[in-house]
């Protein structure tokens, strides 16, 4: 059997955004890959870069495990990583080098090494794997452990969804196979994870303490910026009955005041929810959690169940509060449907958030406005807001693949909101909408009677932001308004 070190390289440090916002989690999909090695009965460790203090943390763990593999699996259930940032792919490639300069096999995958993979094998991966890789990862270790020294050539021998060197030259075998959605160990490798030091996290900037977990992997919706590098268009559910049975032993093990639910659509039908539900009162394991939907989704059935089973808050995929901006997405909703989804979970007693997109192909200033009317009248609890961010693999980097600036790519990290691409407005004027939205959904805490005066004050005060913004949009414009 293996000695295997299998870990990932998102480093919160690396992200000043999500440093200072200090909401961690620990890496799922690694958690996952470590327990199916160790079941296969590899002796494996496990490198968790999320609140590692840097590199050094690493070679430490290098020089103490002694792997004869290093498996460098990044957290798919991390929607950061599918953003593929500069910082991360950077220290990615160190932590490759120190791998091999140890004397480890290096295996890589996740969203970036699925899109680049040349950059992953200059610094010295082995093998990189494109898409889950699952099935072709358990192949690769078998064959490693027959014969740790095996060339890429010969351990990928009918095998796809793979890239490797060849005589100095990337090869590809194939396309990344269509995921298998092979059964998963019963619990992600817990044990290997240090707990504590992510309740701290918690606790010290919060005062309360999340945990995460999945109840399925993909989606099958088709918005034309999503990228789906690791799972496509698959979408694969786990039973209800198996999600409370890891939801219960998360709660008596850990403790956590929260769970956050990190898939990309939670419980999708309210017949499963209802499910989830009753096993979990079952079982006296019930916590507070927060998921992610979309508006088409939340039905007035969907909306009761969600509140049978806990669901304290909901994270909506809103994006715009233009029609026309929602239709060019391919998004498949309407403005009426997220206004409606709103106001039913409102009415169930959930805290509402929605994701807001700015900067799309084509939008101009009227569209930007009807988003502030979006939130001005459905009036959710929080926002987050981004800017439209062209990934390969999608139809809208197609779009624009002609109109990037200065070559750039990606994010440095997640707070660096660059347009990319020639967009309508600079970087500069978007960052002033984020503000804004940020600042009218905040305003809504303050319309109460206590605070009647100051509410009226702060809303005259954004109304002028909102109409000096208008009238100076044109000093703004990257491009002309008919593009």
């Amino acid at each position: 059997m293996l000695s295997i070190l299998v870990g990932h390289s998102y480093f919160l440090r690396l992200d000043p955004k999500q440093f200072e916002r200090a909401k961690p989690y620990p890496p799922l999909a690694t958690l996952q890959v470590a327990a199916s090695l160790r079941e296969a009965g590899h002796q494996v460790a496990l490198f968790d870069a999320m609140l590692a203090e840097g590199l050094g943390e690493y070679e430490h763990k290098l020089a103490q495990a002694a792997p004869q593999l290093v498996v460098l699996y990044e957290d798919n259930y991390n929607f950061l990583t599918k953003m593929c940032l500069a910082a991360m792919r950077e220290a990615c490639l160190r932590m490759i080098a120190l791998a091999r300069a140890a004397g480890a096999r290096v295996v890589v995958a996740g969203s970036d090494a699925t899109d680049a993979p040349e950059a992953y094998l200059a610094a010295g991966a082995d093998i990189v794997l494109r898409g889950e890789g699952l099935d072709t990862l358990a192949t690769l270790v078998r064959r490693l452990d027959t014969d740790i020294k095996a060339p890429p050539a010969r351990l990928t021998q009918q095998l796809s969804g793979i890239t490797y060197l060849e005589a100095g030259l990337p090869r590809q075998v194939d396309e990344p196979q269509v995921p298998s959605f092979v059964a998963q160990p019963e619990l992600p490798a817990w044990d290997l994870v240090d707990i504590e030091r992510y309740r701290a996290v918690w606790v010290n900037a919060h005062g309360y303490f999340s945990l995460n977990m999945a109840a399925s992997r993909g989606c099958p919706f088709r918005c034309s910026w999503c990228a789906k590098p690791i799972w496509g268009n698959q979408y694969s559910q786990r039973s209800a009955e198996s999600v409370a049975a890891e939801f219960t032993y998360l709660r008596h093990r850990f403790n956590p005041d929260h769970i956050w639910f990190a898939d990309d659509i939670f419980g999708f039908r309210p017949a499963w929810v209802l499910r989830f539900a009753h096993a979990v009162r079952e079982a006296n394991a019930s916590v507070p959690f927060t998921i992610q939907t979309r508006a088409d989704l939340t039905t007035e059935p969907m909306a009761q169940a969600l509140r049978e089973a806990g669901c304290a808050e909901a994270w909506l995929g809103a994006e715009s509060g233009s029609q026309r901006i929602l239709d060019a997405m391919n998004k498949g909703t309407t403005v009426a449907e997220i206004k409606v989804a709103r106001a039913r979970l409102k009415a169930h007693g959930i805290r509402v958030g929605f994701f807001i997109q700015l900067g799309y192909l084509g939008e101009q200033i009227g569209d930007i406005l009807a988003t502030r009317d979006l939130l001005e009248t459905a009036r959710p609890d929080d926002v987050g807001v981004s800017v439209a961010y062209p990934l390969p693999g999608t139809k809208f980097f197609e779009q624009v693949k002609g109109q990037f600036l200065n070559g750039k790519r990606h994010w440095k990290d997640s707070g660096d909101l660059a347009m990319m691409f020639r967009g309508t407005y600079s970087s500069d004027f978007y960052r002033a909408i984020r503000d804004l939205l940020h600042e009218q959904v905040a305003m809504v805490q303050l319309d109460t009677p206590e605070h009647a005066e100051r509410y009226e004050i702060e809303q005259q005060r954004l109304a002028s932001r909102w109409s000096d913004l208008k009238s100076t949009e044109s000093r703004f414009r990257a491009t002309p308004a008919s593009r």
